[in-house]
Protein backbone atom coordinates (compact mmCIF):
# COMPACT_ATOMS: atom_id res chain seq x y z
CA UNK A 1 0.00 0.00 0.00
CA UNK A 2 1.34 3.40 -1.15
CA UNK A 3 0.61 6.50 1.04
CA UNK A 4 0.90 10.10 -0.12
CA UNK A 5 1.50 13.06 2.27
CA UNK A 6 0.20 16.82 1.77
CA UNK A 7 -2.46 16.15 -1.06
CA UNK A 8 -5.84 16.38 -0.72
CA UNK A 9 -9.05 15.38 -3.06
CA UNK A 10 -10.87 17.96 -4.97
CA UNK A 11 -13.81 16.75 -3.21
CA UNK A 12 -11.66 18.02 0.23
CA UNK A 13 -11.12 21.33 -0.99
CA UNK A 14 -13.69 23.70 -1.83
CA UNK A 15 -12.93 26.06 -4.44
CA UNK A 16 -10.29 24.67 -5.97
CA UNK A 17 -10.05 22.84 -9.48
CA UNK A 18 -9.25 19.24 -9.50
CA UNK A 19 -6.21 17.77 -9.79
CA UNK A 20 -5.29 16.18 -13.04
CA UNK A 21 -4.21 12.75 -12.48
CA UNK A 22 -0.62 11.69 -12.83
CA UNK A 23 0.57 9.54 -15.14
CA UNK A 24 2.01 6.15 -14.22
CA UNK A 25 5.12 5.04 -15.00
CA UNK A 26 6.71 1.83 -14.79
CA UNK A 27 9.60 1.64 -12.40
CA UNK A 28 13.07 0.93 -13.87
CA UNK A 29 15.57 -1.37 -12.79
CA UNK A 30 16.75 1.20 -10.08
CA UNK A 31 13.34 1.22 -8.42
CA UNK A 32 12.48 -2.31 -8.34
CA UNK A 33 12.87 -3.30 -4.53
CA UNK A 34 14.49 -6.27 -3.66
CA UNK A 35 13.34 -7.78 -0.23
CA UNK A 36 14.34 -5.60 2.92
CA UNK A 37 17.61 -4.81 3.99
CA UNK A 38 18.95 -3.38 7.10
CA UNK A 39 20.63 -0.64 6.40
CA UNK A 40 23.84 -0.44 8.13
CA UNK A 41 24.56 2.26 11.13
CA UNK A 42 28.20 4.32 11.71
CA UNK A 43 30.62 3.38 13.96
CA UNK A 44 30.40 4.94 17.45
CA UNK A 45 31.62 8.28 16.79
CA UNK A 46 29.14 8.36 13.80
CA UNK A 47 31.60 8.41 11.10
CA UNK A 48 30.35 9.30 7.51
CA UNK A 49 28.25 11.55 8.80
CA UNK A 50 25.79 8.81 10.54
CA UNK A 51 23.75 8.99 13.47
CA UNK A 52 25.50 5.90 16.16
CA UNK A 53 21.88 4.58 16.43
CA UNK A 54 20.91 2.28 14.02
CA UNK A 55 19.67 3.29 10.61
CA UNK A 56 15.72 2.75 9.55
CA UNK A 57 15.66 -0.23 7.19
CA UNK A 58 15.78 0.36 3.84
CA UNK A 59 14.48 -1.25 0.45
CA UNK A 60 17.82 -1.46 -1.94
CA UNK A 61 16.65 -2.22 -5.28
CA UNK A 62 18.26 -5.11 -7.37
CA UNK A 63 20.39 -3.12 -9.74
CA UNK A 64 22.05 -0.99 -6.68
CA UNK A 65 22.93 -4.16 -4.93
CA UNK A 66 24.32 -5.45 -7.85
CA UNK A 67 26.87 -1.81 -8.03
CA UNK A 68 27.38 -2.69 -4.28
CA UNK A 69 28.78 -5.63 -5.26
CA UNK A 70 31.40 -3.43 -7.75
CA UNK A 71 32.28 -1.19 -5.51
CA UNK A 72 33.16 -3.48 -2.59
CA UNK A 73 35.75 -4.86 -5.42
CA UNK A 74 36.93 -1.57 -6.63
CA UNK A 75 37.03 -0.61 -2.34
CA UNK A 76 38.90 -3.66 -1.21
CA UNK A 77 42.16 -2.77 -3.96
CA UNK A 78 41.88 0.45 -2.96
CA UNK A 79 42.39 -0.72 0.79
CA UNK A 80 45.00 -3.29 -0.34
CA UNK A 81 47.33 -0.97 -1.69
CA UNK A 82 47.17 1.93 1.44
CA UNK A 83 44.40 3.70 0.91
CA UNK A 84 42.52 5.51 3.99
CA UNK A 85 39.93 7.75 2.19
CA UNK A 86 38.30 7.84 -1.22
CA UNK A 87 36.10 10.80 -2.58
CA UNK A 88 32.83 9.75 -4.84
CA UNK A 89 34.12 10.71 -7.66
CA UNK A 90 37.25 8.49 -7.50
CA UNK A 91 35.15 5.95 -7.12
CA UNK A 92 32.83 6.29 -9.01
CA UNK A 93 35.19 6.27 -12.19
CA UNK A 94 36.65 3.53 -10.48
CA UNK A 95 33.60 1.35 -10.77
CA UNK A 96 32.54 2.72 -14.00
CA UNK A 97 29.04 4.77 -12.71
CA UNK A 98 28.25 8.21 -12.03
CA UNK A 99 29.30 10.51 -8.84
CA UNK A 100 25.05 10.74 -8.19
CA UNK A 101 24.38 7.35 -8.70
CA UNK A 102 26.93 6.14 -6.36
CA UNK A 103 26.01 8.58 -3.81
CA UNK A 104 22.88 7.37 -3.80
CA UNK A 105 23.28 3.66 -3.87
CA UNK A 106 25.67 4.25 -0.88
CA UNK A 107 22.76 6.04 0.96
CA UNK A 108 20.54 3.36 1.20
CA UNK A 109 23.79 1.97 3.79
CA UNK A 110 23.06 5.06 5.54
CA UNK A 111 26.92 6.23 4.01
CA UNK A 112 26.66 10.00 3.12
CA UNK A 113 30.55 10.85 3.81
CA UNK A 114 32.34 13.56 4.78
CA UNK A 115 32.66 17.13 2.54
CA UNK A 116 36.07 17.83 1.54
CA UNK A 117 37.18 14.23 2.92
CA UNK A 118 35.25 11.32 1.38
CA UNK A 119 34.13 7.94 2.80
CA UNK A 120 36.89 5.98 4.86
CA UNK A 121 37.35 3.51 3.06
CA UNK A 122 37.78 0.75 5.67
CA UNK A 123 34.69 1.68 7.16
CA UNK A 124 32.76 1.65 3.70
CA UNK A 125 33.83 -1.83 3.21
CA UNK A 126 32.87 -3.20 6.39
CA UNK A 127 29.37 -1.79 5.51
CA UNK A 128 29.09 -3.02 2.45
CA UNK A 129 30.17 -6.66 3.48
CA UNK A 130 27.65 -6.53 6.07
CA UNK A 131 24.83 -5.42 3.73
CA UNK A 132 25.78 -8.44 1.37
CA UNK A 133 25.61 -11.07 4.16
CA UNK A 134 29.61 -11.84 3.84
CA UNK A 135 30.44 -10.95 7.54
CA UNK A 136 29.47 -14.81 7.71
CA UNK A 137 30.94 -17.52 5.42
CA UNK A 138 28.18 -19.26 2.46
CA UNK A 139 29.30 -22.72 1.82
CA UNK A 140 29.08 -23.96 -1.78
CA UNK A 141 28.41 -27.11 -3.74
CA UNK A 142 29.30 -27.56 -7.46
CA UNK A 143 26.99 -30.06 -9.22
CA UNK A 144 28.72 -31.42 -12.26
CA UNK A 145 32.50 -31.71 -12.76
CA UNK A 146 33.06 -31.16 -16.16
CA UNK A 147 34.85 -28.35 -18.06
CA UNK A 148 32.91 -25.67 -16.08
CA UNK A 149 32.45 -27.91 -12.46
CA UNK A 150 36.34 -28.64 -12.78
CA UNK A 151 37.43 -24.74 -13.05
CA UNK A 152 34.90 -24.07 -10.34
CA UNK A 153 35.95 -26.29 -8.02
CA UNK A 154 39.60 -25.24 -8.35
CA UNK A 155 38.85 -21.34 -8.51
CA UNK A 156 41.02 -20.14 -5.93
CA UNK A 157 39.09 -16.50 -5.74
CA UNK A 158 36.02 -18.00 -3.32
CA UNK A 159 37.21 -18.93 -0.26
CA UNK A 160 38.96 -15.09 0.32
CA UNK A 161 35.43 -13.95 -0.74
CA UNK A 162 33.54 -15.91 2.16
CA UNK A 163 32.63 -18.64 -0.08
CA UNK A 164 34.27 -21.96 0.45
CA UNK A 165 33.86 -24.69 -2.50
CA UNK A 166 32.54 -27.63 0.41
CA UNK A 167 30.91 -30.06 -1.95
CA UNK A 168 31.25 -31.47 -5.37
CA UNK A 169 28.76 -33.97 -7.21
CA UNK A 170 28.73 -35.97 -10.42
CA UNK A 171 26.87 -38.89 -11.66
CA UNK A 172 29.83 -40.27 -13.75
CA UNK A 173 31.13 -43.41 -11.81
CA UNK A 174 34.89 -42.73 -12.98
CA UNK A 175 34.81 -39.18 -11.00
CA UNK A 176 33.05 -40.41 -7.64
CA UNK A 177 36.06 -40.45 -4.80
CA UNK A 178 38.14 -38.47 -7.25
CA UNK A 179 39.42 -35.33 -5.42
CA UNK A 180 39.09 -32.18 -7.31
CA UNK A 181 40.45 -29.21 -5.74
CA UNK A 182 41.08 -30.74 -2.69
CA UNK A 183 37.44 -32.60 -2.47
CA UNK A 184 36.38 -35.66 -3.12
CA UNK A 185 33.48 -36.10 -6.06
CA UNK A 186 30.07 -37.44 -4.27
CA UNK A 187 27.23 -39.30 -6.28
CA UNK A 188 23.94 -37.25 -7.27
CA UNK A 189 22.02 -39.14 -5.24
CA UNK A 190 23.80 -38.25 -1.99
CA UNK A 191 22.88 -34.35 -2.65
CA UNK A 192 19.96 -34.11 -0.22
CA UNK A 193 22.05 -35.61 2.78
CA UNK A 194 25.81 -34.23 2.28
CA UNK A 195 24.22 -30.48 1.62
CA UNK A 196 22.07 -30.97 4.75
CA UNK A 197 25.08 -32.47 7.33
CA UNK A 198 27.54 -29.59 5.73
CA UNK A 199 25.06 -27.08 5.84
CA UNK A 200 25.49 -25.93 2.05
CA UNK A 201 23.48 -22.80 1.44
CA UNK A 202 24.47 -22.37 -2.55
CA UNK A 203 23.98 -24.71 -5.29
CA UNK A 204 25.99 -24.01 -8.66
CA UNK A 205 24.31 -26.25 -11.42
CA UNK A 206 26.69 -26.85 -14.06
CA UNK A 207 25.07 -29.79 -15.27
CA UNK A 208 23.96 -30.60 -19.16
CA UNK A 209 20.03 -28.97 -19.06
CA UNK A 210 18.10 -32.27 -18.91
CA UNK A 211 19.79 -33.15 -15.47
CA UNK A 212 19.59 -29.52 -14.10
CA UNK A 213 15.94 -29.79 -12.81
CA UNK A 214 16.80 -32.93 -10.67
CA UNK A 215 19.90 -31.21 -9.49
CA UNK A 216 17.81 -28.36 -8.33
CA UNK A 217 15.37 -30.36 -6.76
CA UNK A 218 17.99 -32.38 -4.68
CA UNK A 219 19.69 -29.24 -3.85
CA UNK A 220 16.63 -27.64 -2.78
CA UNK A 221 15.81 -30.84 -0.19
CA UNK A 222 18.77 -30.50 1.06
CA UNK A 223 18.45 -27.33 2.43
CA UNK A 224 19.85 -25.38 0.17
CA UNK A 225 18.74 -21.54 -0.55
CA UNK A 226 20.03 -20.15 -3.61
CA UNK A 227 21.17 -21.47 -6.37
CA UNK A 228 22.99 -20.59 -9.47
CA UNK A 229 22.45 -22.04 -12.48
CA UNK A 230 24.69 -22.22 -15.59
CA UNK A 231 22.73 -24.97 -17.57
CA UNK A 232 20.50 -23.73 -20.12
CA UNK A 233 17.22 -23.81 -18.60
CA UNK A 234 14.67 -22.12 -16.33
CA UNK A 235 14.13 -24.36 -12.95
CA UNK A 236 11.29 -24.75 -11.09
CA UNK A 237 11.25 -23.74 -7.85
CA UNK A 238 9.37 -22.93 -4.49
CA UNK A 239 8.74 -19.19 -4.11
CA UNK A 240 11.81 -18.70 -0.98
CA UNK A 241 14.65 -20.09 -3.55
CA UNK A 242 16.71 -17.59 -5.13
CA UNK A 243 17.73 -18.67 -8.54
CA UNK A 244 20.41 -16.28 -10.36
CA UNK A 245 20.72 -18.01 -13.75
CA UNK A 246 23.79 -17.40 -16.30
CA UNK A 247 23.85 -18.27 -19.84
CA UNK A 248 26.88 -17.57 -21.63
CA UNK A 249 25.58 -17.98 -25.03
CA UNK A 250 23.26 -15.54 -24.92
CA UNK A 251 25.41 -13.17 -23.19
CA UNK A 252 27.60 -13.78 -25.97
CA UNK A 253 24.27 -13.23 -28.56
CA UNK A 254 24.37 -9.63 -26.68
CA UNK A 255 27.91 -8.94 -27.34
CA UNK A 256 27.16 -10.18 -31.12
CA UNK A 257 24.33 -7.03 -31.66
CA UNK A 258 26.52 -4.49 -30.35
CA UNK A 259 29.62 -5.35 -32.39
CA UNK A 260 26.95 -5.27 -35.08
CA UNK A 261 25.55 -2.14 -34.47
CA UNK A 262 29.01 -0.46 -34.41
CA UNK A 263 29.54 -1.47 -37.07
CA UNK A 264 26.32 -0.03 -38.90
CA UNK A 265 26.78 2.88 -36.99
CA UNK A 266 30.84 3.48 -38.22
CA UNK A 267 29.07 2.20 -42.29
CA UNK A 268 26.75 4.76 -41.71
CA UNK A 269 29.02 7.75 -40.31
CA UNK A 270 30.79 7.46 -43.96
CA UNK A 271 31.01 10.58 -45.71
CA UNK A 272 28.93 12.39 -42.92
CA UNK A 273 31.36 15.20 -42.03
CA UNK A 274 31.40 16.26 -38.43
CA UNK A 275 30.70 13.13 -37.34
CA UNK A 276 33.14 10.73 -35.32
CA UNK A 277 35.31 8.38 -37.41
CA UNK A 278 34.99 4.61 -38.20
CA UNK A 279 34.87 2.35 -35.40
CA UNK A 280 34.93 4.96 -32.82
CA UNK A 281 33.00 3.85 -29.42
CA UNK A 282 30.10 5.48 -28.08
CA UNK A 283 30.47 7.06 -25.13
CA UNK A 284 27.50 6.47 -22.30
CA UNK A 285 27.25 10.08 -21.05
CA UNK A 286 30.34 10.32 -18.10
CA UNK A 287 33.50 8.68 -21.00
CA UNK A 288 33.08 5.57 -20.82
CA UNK A 289 32.39 2.94 -23.53
CA UNK A 290 29.00 1.94 -23.67
CA UNK A 291 29.27 -1.78 -21.75
CA UNK A 292 32.34 -1.06 -19.75
CA UNK A 293 30.51 -0.52 -16.16
CA UNK A 294 28.04 -2.00 -14.46
CA UNK A 295 25.12 0.38 -15.93
CA UNK A 296 26.80 -0.15 -19.60
CA UNK A 297 25.71 -3.77 -21.00
CA UNK A 298 23.16 -6.28 -20.00
CA UNK A 299 23.23 -7.76 -16.52
CA UNK A 300 24.18 -11.76 -17.09
CA UNK A 301 22.30 -13.13 -14.46
CA UNK A 302 18.50 -13.09 -14.63
CA UNK A 303 15.49 -14.54 -12.01
CA UNK A 304 14.02 -17.68 -13.05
Amino acid sequence: MVTQRGRRDAADSPGRAPRRPRRSTAPDADNAPTAEMPAVPADADGRNGDAPEAVRAKSIPEAAVARLAVYLRVLSGMRDQGATTVSSEELSQAAGVNSAKLRKDLSYLGSYGTRGVGYEVSVLVSQIERILGLTRQHKVAVVGIGNLGHALANYGGFPGRGFPVEALFDLDADLIGVPVGGLPVSHMDDIPRICAERGISIGVIATPPTAAQSVCDRLVAGGVQCILNFAPVVLQVPAHIEVRKVDLAVELQILSFHVARRADDAAGDQGNSGLRGPGAPSENGNGRRNGSGPDGGREMVVRS
